[in-house]
């Protein structure tokens, strides 16, 4: 990460800044529940993306600055009102706000931040950009509603699937980069593309940490996915792919919403070849992201836009 941020050294210190200085509240809970989620250790993945998208498109103003934070806003507000039901305790390797607060303080801070984005984005009176967010943000709420409703059905497809993590994840990858070019002036399709396909990639790669990872990398419990329900492309494909009693076993465990079985699964996931399929799944959008960006002028931040995508699958190469 440390390469990405030098690229945009001074502007990502500047989003950072200006992102404490938005948390100011007098209600002291909001801040302490707001800094607490904000500055837990996240990557800024979102944010380094408008910046890197404005500037490779030629942008020479400051309002990219305050799109960014407004994008980190929107996804932590996401962050902690996912955290609640998804009734986790976890995150990026501590607890969850919710576990040190509780639930209905957890949901009415995400209301803050999230209402603290649109205020920004008034300031910045851009139009176009307004129309964006407010679409993606919808987008973005669906795909949260779709994935619930699918919690404990064992017999989610992989186009569903695609459909739930485009809208609740890779949504906002595609606004980051799109604002990007649009506060630039300049055309916007191709940021679209590479940004779905950027956030595409690096669910794929979540999803298959909770296979593969530990703690100390995801931040998350291991099995969380299975414990909640979640049919990810790995366990997708092992069911698929797998003698009835391995599927079974499969469909029990989501049914339950249990992780008893995690390493008999993990097992079968393995056997089946789940992982190595996501992982491909995975590296055909991030070339499909690269691929978006060909047309574009080459510059340091179109290099380390490149340089993000394949970041994004580094964890499961």
């Amino acid at each position: 990460m440390e390469t990405f941020q030098k690229a945009v050294e001074h502007e990502f210190s500047a989003v950072n800044q200006l992102i404490v200085d938005r948390l100011q509240s007098d209600v002291g809970l909001v801040e302490s529940i707001g800094h607490y989620i904000v500055e837990a250790g996240g990557k800024r993945l979102r944010p380094l993306v408008v910046l890197l998208s404005a500037l490779a498109n030629g942008y020479k103003e400051t309002d990219h600055l305050k799109m960014a934070a407004v994008i980190e806003f929107i996804h932590t507000a996401t962050l902690l009102h996912d955290d609640v039901v998804d009734v986790s305790n976890l995150r990026r390797g501590r607890e969850t706000a919710n576990a040190q607060w509780g639930n209905a303080p957890s949901v009415l801070v995400g209301d803050f931040i999230y209402s603290r984005a649109f205020q920004i984005l008034v300031e910045i009176a851009n139009l176009p950009i307004m129309s964006v967010m407010a679409n993606a943000t919808n987008v973005i709420s669906e795909g949260e509603v779709q994935q619930m409703a699918n919690a404990g059905n064992p017999e989610v497809t992989e186009d569903i699937y695609r459909q739930v993590i485009y809208r609740k994840t890779a949504r906002l990858f595609e606004a980051s980069a799109q604002v990007g070019a649009c506060l630039a002036g300049t055309n916007e399709d191709n940021m679209i593309v590479y940004g779905k396909h950027l956030g595409m990639a690096f669910q794929i790669a979540d999803d298959v940490l909770d296979y593969q990872g530990d703690i100390a990398v995801t931040g998350k419990n291991i099995g969380s996915d299975l414990a909640e329900g979640k049919m990810t492309l790995p366990l997708i494909y092992a069911r698929d792919n797998s003698d009835s009693n391995s599927a079974d076993m499969i469909r029990k465990a989501i049914g339950d919403k249990s992780a008893g079985e995690f390493s008999a699964i993990l097992e079968v996931v393995n056997a089946s070849g789940g992982l190595s399929y996501s992982r491909d799944r995975a590296i055909k959008e991030v070339e499909r992201a690269k691929n978006a960006l060909k047309e574009m002028p080459d510059s340091q931040y179109k290099n380390e836009l490149l340089n993000l995508a394949d970041f994004s699958i580094s964890r499961v190469s």
